[in-house]
């Protein structure tokens, strides 16, 4: 039984070392202005107070004033890297300003209550479609313009497929900002320990790029920075960037010589905590008289936010996904990120990909319409057909490389979903709940995602002499499984059961090198990192045991920790008395020259991307009157290739479907026309909940991919790309309309009925 299961788990917040002192932010209560003045006059006269402090106090401790781009991209026009507290401008509703440090986190929120800032009021920018247009307001003053960065997607002959095309269709797809809501918000405890080295523990996706950045920031060297990750209550991509709170506390802790903690409350996350995409698409698709895609081309306006803490991959994604399992001869796409005075934007569940997916799955259902065909023929017509795998695209990868889809069997996925769902028998059951009043409908789509990005990921496995079996990683587990995975990689490999294996994930200590959870990679990544250890040190293990047993390596056999020859089970070693040998004796050679320790360590760098791919079929009812959309039924056909972890698996998948209903129906970050957010809590930002929730049905393939020895692709994302397109898919077969815009809440579904 694990820790989390026995209530034993250690989250952040459960942390308290000695001497601890409590941190609050002062935050920027506009979304655009000039900075004048912080007067802290008041909150240092506080008892408890120990400190506030702003960008003047911090800036020494530092030897760069901004904080590092994660991904650099050739892209980027011109940097707009967040500084850990502002400087002279305030560019987003709740920037973090100055920072309070106390006794308590009481006195810390009541002293930065007291705070005040004198500000010079600037227009903010809001829409990245108007912020690009000519005599726009500049979203900060410092740069030339609001386009911070442009991106295209450039091939075939466009123009000459639109040019003979028999069906030319042009839509516009509005898609408003939601965010990652995590049940356990951002937190930090930084500390310098009594040899003077810096320690950060905080709930980032990405430990060893938080030491980096801390080390280049501060100007520390490596063996002074530790960053460990405790026990995490979900991430979903908002705690993969490095924040500005994080290279506060550090400073902080390293000029008060005391360590200080900080937790992000609920509203806090709402306001500070990067959040995904607001998207304008201005797209036109062309198809033949056979209702197969000839080209699609348009504009993509994104909100990029106000700052760059991540990089400008997001909507790459979404235009790259857009092309889905899909042959498309033509795409030509202008890619315009637009600085804004919201918070920045970074990855959430799918990381673009549901947005791509949601624009090409609603062209399908437009060119079904407008030819007569049904929505499965058409992309039946247009799916990449099996043996056409690998399935090379005319794109090229953020990365540089081609995008090729490795593996997969997409027609074959579609018929299983529509045969499960009872897809064929779906017009009667209509008819007859018309005739009752009801409106159902049922809709589809279909996905691809690219998983275990590299370049790589590390992971080392040690036995002692105690036979224990240990394993570091640089991957990080936010309560997807990782342990659970690697264990089970692990155990297959020695013949051991996964308690008697311990995982160690998320310390920097523990393992140099290592990236972190992002984009579906992990089980691509560190499971095959540890299945290539696992096998060196499974080989070790049975050579030094042929020289001890005297027994040729093939007659030896692994199991239950222990090595055998086969058919005389009394000659036998455990692991534990193998890894003493390997561990040497005082003036004695090693058995057979063998190296020093039964332990091996692996970088595994990925071949090429594991596309994982599925199709999501839904039935819905609405009530004509209200607006109000049930989910009657929810289908899932998924491949990742080998399954590792069944359970794991579905947890995954079932988790991705519902942050995509959440996307579709109920999530959406306000602002009013000053930038002030409406939705601070979630009275007023709507999450999916057990009530409005179908039974989600999960059915597998597995088609291994060829690109990893394991086989295996990536899950985490998946079952969230799908999942707006399908919900809107059904929901016109309910209504008749057709939704462009996401989320589809009553007051867009009104409008569209009212317009129908």
């Amino acid at each position: 039984m694990t820790p989390l299961l026995r209530g034993a788990g250690r989250f952040i917040d459960d942390l308290a070392p000695r001497d601890l002192l409590h941190a609050s932010f002062v935050r920027s209560p506009v979304a655009h202005a000039r900075l004048r003045a912080i007067d802290a006059g008041a909150a240092r006269s506080m008892p408890g107070v120990q400190a506030v402090l702003a960008h003047a106090d911090l800036r020494p401790l530092m030897t760069c004033e901004r904080i590092p781009v994660a991904i650099p991209s050739s892209a980027i026009r011109f940097h707009v890297d967040p500084y850990a507290l502002a400087r002279d401008e305030l560019a987003y509703v709740g920037e973090p300003v100055a920072l309070v440090i106390a006794s308590s986190r009481r006195v810390a929120e009541d002293a930065a209550a007291l705070v005040t800032l004198d500000l010079d009021p600037l227009l903010p920018v809001l829409d990245p479609r108007a912020g690009l247009e000519p005599g726009a307001p500049k979203a900060r003053l410092d740069c030339p313009d609001n386009l911070v960065a442009r991106h295209r997607i450039d091939y075939g002959d466009v123009d000459g497929a639109f040019a003979k095309a028999a069906h030319r269709i042009a839509r516009r797809f509005r898609l408003d900002k939601g965010g990652g809501h995590a049940i356990e918000t951002r937190g930090i405890i930084a500390r310098v320990d009594a040899d003077g080295a810096l320690e950060l523990f905080v709930n980032t996706q990405m430990p060893h790029r938080a030491k980096s950045v801390l080390c280049e920031a501060l100007g520390l060297p490596e063996h002074r920075v530790r960053v460990v990750v405790p026990e995490t209550g979900g991430g979903f991509g908002p705690k993969a960037p490095f924040y500005p709170e994080e290279l506060a506390l550090a400073a902080a802790a390293v000029l008060l010589g005391r360590p200080v903690k900080w937790i992000e409350d609920r509203r806090e996350n709402f306001l500070a905590a990067t959040q995904e995409r607001r998207q304008d698409w201005d797209m036109e698709a062309a198809a033949d008289d056979e209702g197969r895609l000839l080209a699609i081309r348009g504009r993509l306006c994104h909100d990029h936010g106000a700052a760059t803490p991540y990089g400008v991959a997001l909507p790459y994604n979404a235009a790259t996904n857009l092309v889905g399992p899909y042959v498309l001869p033509a795409y030509r796409l202008d890619i315009e990120l637009c600085l804004t005075n919201l918070a920045p934007a970074s990855a959430t569940r799918g990381a673009g990909r549901p947005q791509g997916t949601f624009v090409m799955e609603r062209f399908l259902d437009l060119i079904a319409r407008a030819i007569g065909l049904s929505r499965d023929e058409v992309r039946r017509r247009n799916l990449i057909p099996a043996d056409a795998m690998p399935y090379r695209t005319p794109i090229v990868q953020r990365d540089g490389a081609a995008m090729v889809y490795d593996s997969g069997d997409y027609p074959e996925c579609q018929r299983r979903a529509l045969e499960l769902s009872g897809w064929a028998d779906f017009p009667a059951r209509q008819e007859r709940a018309r005739r009752d009043g009801r409106a159902i409908g049922i809709g589809l789509a279909n996905y691809v995602e690219a998983t275990g990005r590299g370049p790589f990921e590390s992971a080392s496995l040690s036995i002692g002499p105690s036979g224990r079996i240990t394993i570091a990683t640089g991957a990080t587990d936010q309560g997807q499984g990782l342990r659970a995975m690697l264990a089970r990689v692990a155990s297959s490999a020695l013949g051991v059961t996964p308690e008697e294996i311990t995982v160690i994930a998320g310390d920097t200590s523990a393992i140099p090198l290592g990236m972190g959870a992002f984009a579906s990679r992990q089980t691509v990544t560190a499971g095959n990192a540890l299945h290539c250890a696992a096998a060196e040190v499974r080989a070790k293990a049975l050579a030094c045991a042929s020289h001890m047993l005297e027994a040729a390596v093939e007659d030896l056999e692994l199991a239950d920790g222990v090595v055998r020859v086969r058919g005389a089970r009394q000659m036998a070693l455990p692991l534990g008395a193998i890894a003493r040998a390997l561990g040497g004796t005082a003036g004695f050679s090693l058995p057979l020259g063998l190296s020093p320790g039964l332990a091996a360590r692996n970088e595994y760098q990925p071949l090429g991307l594991a596309y994982c791919n599925g199709t999501h079929v839904v039935e819905v009812e609405v009530d004509r009157e209200t607006a109000q959309v049930k989910i009657l039924r929810y289908l899932v056909v998924h491949d990742c290739g080998r399954m590792i972890d069944r359970a794991g698996v579905e947890g995954q998948v079932l988790g991705g479907v519902v942050h995509g209903i959440g996307a579709a129906l109920l999530e959406w970050t306000r602002f009013d026309d000053a930038g002030q957010p409406l939705t601070v809590s979630y009275g007023d930002y709507l999450l999916p909940t057990a009530p409005v929730l179908p039974r989600i049905e999960i059915y597998h393939m597995e088609t291994p991919s060829p690109m990893n020895p394991l086989g295996v692709k990536g899950a985490a994302e998946s079952g969230t790309i799908a999942a707006p397109a399908a919900i809107a898919s059904a929901i016109d077969d309910a209504l008749g309309i057709t939704a462009s815009d996401l989320p589809l809440t009553p007051e867009r579904l009104h409008a569209l009925i009212r317009g129908a």
